[in-house]
């Protein structure tokens, strides 16, 4: 279903706007076909830290000259895990990108960036035997790591077939979204709210010497002016609504993928189409963890 939208009354999008009756079993995906996997978010219930000010963004690597050839050598050069674990074997990894394929995500760029980027290395030792699996895993301070399907869905939406020269990624939890955005575009901006979890992705994403992504510790609903405009941006928390400065930085033609909703939640695809325009459209059923303003 698609609607044009001008923003002067319509934006940011109501909650009514994708919890329709014609809606809640799911809409279709980008090229027709019905995806019946949700994102079921796990909750973790550790606390968030104090606030603090915020910080000038946080290059994480050294430059390569390939983005997604440089992560794998950085993964294949990497030192050995401190402990066994099959979990982190290629091996594994190709089978869940296999699952994903199956699910319904085609680009196989997506695919690839998937197959490269370790999952296990963003989440804790304990979890690791559950690296693979198609689930949200909790990554503290009641914050998930997506699961796998949800991740390259989403991408997939947003880059229908193009390349990608600067994204934005609202939450950037445990950084594993973010180095999969790596793969696939040329610029990759990341805002997580919650200083605890930025620090963790700092640390989780230095050992693949990532050189196009840029780490932001601040309130994500007010995005990067700075750095604007975007022609890809994704959420990875959910709102009642799309914050209207989101809309405002994506570039014409951009296309920004987001879950909207509160009980009842779908991912939106929201097309720039003019310079005070926009093309949207509701995909199917998720479920995220809230998003919020400020830091902490």
């Amino acid at each position: 279903m698609k609607e044009r939208r001008n923003p002067g009354s319509t934006f940011p999008l109501p909650l009514s706007s994708v919890t329709g009756p014609d809606r809640r079993s799911g809409g279709s995906s980008a090229g027709g076909a019905r995806v019946a996997t949700p994102q079921t978010a796990t909750r973790n219930a550790s606390q968030g830290g104090a606030k603090v000010p915020s910080h000038a963004p946080t290059a994480v690597a050294a430059p390569s000259k390939s983005h997604s050839q440089a992560m794998q050598r950085a993964v294949e050069n990497a030192p050995a895990a401190p402990r066994p674990d099959l979990m982190v074997s290629a091996a594994i990894r190709h089978a869940m990108v296999a699952r994903v394929a199956r699910q319904g995500v085609k680009d196989s760029v997506v695919l690839s960036a998937l197959d490269t980027v370790p999952r296990h290395a963003f989440i804790e030792p304990a979890l690791s035997a559950q690296a693979y699996i198609d689930a949200s895993l909790p990554i503290g301070h009641e914050q998930t790591i997506s699961q796998p399907y949800i991740v390259a869905r989403m991408i997939e939406v947003m880059r229908n077939g193009r390349q990608l020269e600067r994204v934005l990624e609202i939450g950037t939890g445990c950084g594993y979204q973010a180095a999969v955005l790596a793969c696939i575009a040329k610029e990759v901006f990341s805002i997580e709210r919650i200083k605890p979890l930025h620090e963790l992705a700092k640390v989780n994403l230095r050992p693949l010497r990532i050189a196009n992504l840029r780490l932001h510790y601040g309130d994500g609903m007010l995005g990067l002016p700075q750095v604007a405009p975007f022609d890809g941006i994704i959420l990875a928390a959910a709102g009642l609504e799309v914050p209207r400065a989101l809309l405002e930085q994506l570039a014409i033609g951009g296309r920004l993928v987001a879950p909207v909703g509160a009980q009842v939640q779908h991912l939106q695809l929201i097309t720039r189409t003019g310079k005070a325009e926009w093309l949207s459209e509701t995909l199917e059923a998720v479920r995220f963890v809230p998003l919020r303003p400020g830091t902490v």
